[in-house]
C-alpha cells in the first residue's frame, strides 16, 4: 500500500503533464515575437534618425530659368551641362550655338579671330578637318553634341561662363554631303548660321594657289605668300602672280559659285545671316561690329 502511494506521488511530481511541450513552445514563440518586434522598432528608429540627418544635407537643385525672351527665341537659349568640367556659378547662364559656314581662303580665319576676341565667345576652328569626325553622319552628330555641350577642348575654349559656342565649317568637309541630316540637327538644336564668302572668286583662287605654293615650298624662314596676319603680308599676297590654267579658270569659278548657291539653298530654313569678306573689311573705323541682333551676341574688335 505504501509503495503504491509512493509511486503515485513520484509520478505526479516528476513527470510533466502531457500538454507541457506545447505550452513551452508557445512561451518560446511568444518571447521570440516580442524580441523581434522590439529589435525592429529600434532599427526603424535608427534608420529614421539617419535619414533625417541625410535629408538635412541635401541641396535642392532647381532647373535654370530662361531669361525673358520672345517665344520664337526660346529654342536658341541653351544651358549645357558639360561632363568634363563644372560650370559652377555660370551653370544658369544661357549659351547660344552658332556655326560659321564658309569656303577655304574666304577670310574665315580672320573672322573667327574677331569672334574669339570676345571673352565669352568660343569659336573652335575647323574641327571637321579631322577625317574621322566627318566619316559619316553619326560621327558628325556625335562631334557636334560634344561641341555644343562644351566638352571639346581647343585653344579657343573659354571659361565656364561661355555665352556663345560654335565652329568654323568648310562646305567641302561633309557639310554638303549630309546636308539633310545636318539641317535637321541645326533646326532641332537651335543653331544660328553665319555664311561667310568672298565676292571676288578670282582673288580667292589666287589665295588658294598662294597657299599651295607655301605648302609645296615648305618655307621655314622664307616669305610666305598666303599669310595675311599683317598689312605687310597682305601686300605680299597682293603682289603674288601665280600661273593659272586659262582653260580651267571659268569652270573652276563656276564650280565654287554653284557650291555656294547650293549651300544657301540647303540651309535657307535655318536662322542665318550671309556675310561677304569684302563688305566686312571696308569699314575699318567701326570698333563695335554687330554681326546680327538675332544671333544674340556682339563682336568686339580690339
Amino acid at each position: 500500500m505504501a509503495d503504491d502511494v509512493y509511486s503515485y506521488v513520484k509520478d505526479a511530481l516528476l513527470k510533466p503533464p502531457r500538454n507541457s511541450p506545447l505550452l513551452l513552445r508557445m512561451v518560446v514563440l511568444t518571447f521570440s515575437m516580442v524580441c523581434g518586434v522590439y529589435i525592429c522598432s529600434i532599427c526603424l528608429k535608427q534608420s529614421s534618425a539617419n535619414s533625417a540627418g541625410r535629408l538635412l544635407n541635401v541641396q535642392v537643385v532647381r532647373p535654370c530659368e530662361k531669361p525673358y525672351v520672345e517665344p520664337s527665341e526660346r529654342r536658341f537659349i541653351h544651358f549645357p551641362k558639360p561632363e568634363t568640367f563644372n560650370r559652377a556659378e555660370c551653370a544658369c547662364n544661357p549659351v547660344r550655338f552658332f556655326a560659321i559656314l564658309s569656303t577655304q581662303r574666304s577670310g574665315s580665319g580672320w573672322f573667327e579671330t574677331l569672334l574669339n576676341s570676345h571673352i565669352n565667345i568660343s569659336s573652335n576652328g575647323e574641327i571637321f578637318s579631322v577625317k574621322v569626325r566627318k566619316s559619316n553622319i553619326s560621327t558628325i552628330v556625335e562631334t557636334l553634341d560634344k561641341l555644343y555641350n562644351l566638352d571639346i577642348n581647343t585653344s579657343a575654349s573659354k571659361n565656364e561662363c561661355t555665352a556663345a559656342v560654335g565652329l568654323k565649317w568648310m562646305l567641302n568637309q561633309g557639310l554638303i554631303q549630309h546636308h539633310d541630316q545636318i539641317l535637321e540637327y541645326f533646326n532641332r538644336r537651335g543653331v544660328s548660321l553665319i555664311f561667310l564668302f568672298r565676292r571676288n572668286l578670282l582673288r580667292r583662287m589666287i589665295s588658294i594657289l598662294a597657299n599651295s605654293f607655301d605648302q609645296n615650298a615648305k618655307l621655314l624662314n622664307g616669305t610666305h605668300k598666303s599669310h595675311v596676319h599683317s598689312s605687310h603680308e597682305a601686300e605680299i599676297l597682293a603682289k603674288y602672280k601665280p600661273t593659272i590654267n586659262a582653260t580651267m579658270l571659268i569652270p573652276s569659278l563656276k564650280q565654287v559659285e554653284q557650291m555656294v548657291t547650293e549651300a544657301l539653298g540647303y540651309f535657307k530654313s535655318t536662322r542665318h545671316i550671309v556675310l561677304y569678306y569684302e563688305d566686312i573689311i571696308k569699314n575699318r573705323t567701326v570698333r563695335h561690329l554687330s554681326i546680327h541682333s538675332r544671333l544674340g551676341f556682339v563682336i568686339v574688335e580690339s
